[in-house]
């Protein structure tokens, strides 16, 4: 049987029958496709919105925080490593689908929850689930927020943008080399922020490490590329603290999260300090 091309990030992994692309989730069956990920459900809490980090989007609000395994990604520095680099079998998972994750959500109604947030692992490569609990979600008056590295291909999102309220989107850095040591491609993920700005509210995470993405001429460029969208869009400058494959490196100094921070505000209205 000749291999299938999956289509939704930047990778275009070619898979032949069975074989399971690099972001461990997505899986050539029978000639077709599939996120073997669907409904597998590693991680689910109610969390305020704060910490998706969303400060501008329903403020004080809980939202129903759901996650899956795998990532298109290679960080090094992930926190949540132990899900996002896992293969499927590698972990527990509970098997919930579209409708029971809604009803779900409307239980938790009563404890100020205002609908889910994909998130945890890279909830994308699981795009059919997000889509299809999107759709229910916004049927049942329900909020959808989506957390996400960005890095993916336009077409297939566009479906389902319609029914995002709400991005957090990493934006990792602001070289091409810096994407390159993760696996990533930076003109797609600016790319994704401009295309998710036409649709719903966005926020932009940049975790700033020591030596690798923190220096003042990268953060003016940022920050007058997210300008250049919407300089309302609001802005995490967030602390990295020593994690997964970078336990070699120190947190990152305060004063140099601060700093950067104020350096952002020449250009955009609302930026925040993270982990400070």
């Amino acid at each position: 049987m000749s291999k299938i091309k999956c289509d939704i990030c930047p990778h275009y992994c070619n898979l032949s029958n069975g074989q399971v692309g690099l972001c461990r989730a997505r899986s050539n069956v029978d000639g077709k496709v599939v996120p073997i990920n669907y409904g597998l459900i590693t991680s689910i809490n109610l969390d305020p919105i704060e910490k998706k980090p969303l400060r501008r989007f329903s403020p004080g609000k809980n939202i129903l925080s759901i996650g899956s395994f795998g990532c298109n990604l290679k960080c090094s520095f992930c926190q949540n490593h132990h899900i996002s680099f896992a293969s499927k079998g590698e972990v527990m998972v509970d098997n919930i689908g579209p409708e029971d994750m809604v009803k779900l959500a409307l239980k938790l109604k009563g404890q100020a929850n205002i609908g889910i947030a994909y998130t945890y692992n890279e909830p994308l490569i699981g795009y059919e689930y997000v889509r299809d609990c999107s759709i229910l979600a916004r049927e049942n008056g329900l909020k959808n927020v989506l957390v996400t590295n960005g890095c993916f291909n336009e077409g297939p999102m566009r479906d389902l943008f319609p029914y995002i309220d709400a991005f957090n989107i990493d934006l990792k850095g602001f070289t091409n080399d810096f994407y390159e040591k993760i696996g990533g491609n930076l003109e797609r993920v600016k790319d994704f922020i401009a295309l998710a700005a036409k649709y719903s509210h966005v926020e932009v995470t940049t975790l700033i490490i020591p030596g690798e993405n923190d220096s003042e001429e990268e953060i003016i460029e940022l920050s007058d590329f997210i300008a250049s969208i919407d300089p309302n869009i609001p802005l995490h400058i967030s602390r990295f603290f020593p994690s997964y494959k970078m336990q070699d490196k120190g947190p990152t100094q305060v004063k140099v999260v601060y700093d950067l921070a104020n350096i952002a505000r020449k250009n955009l209205k609302y930026v925040y300090e993270g982990n400070c």
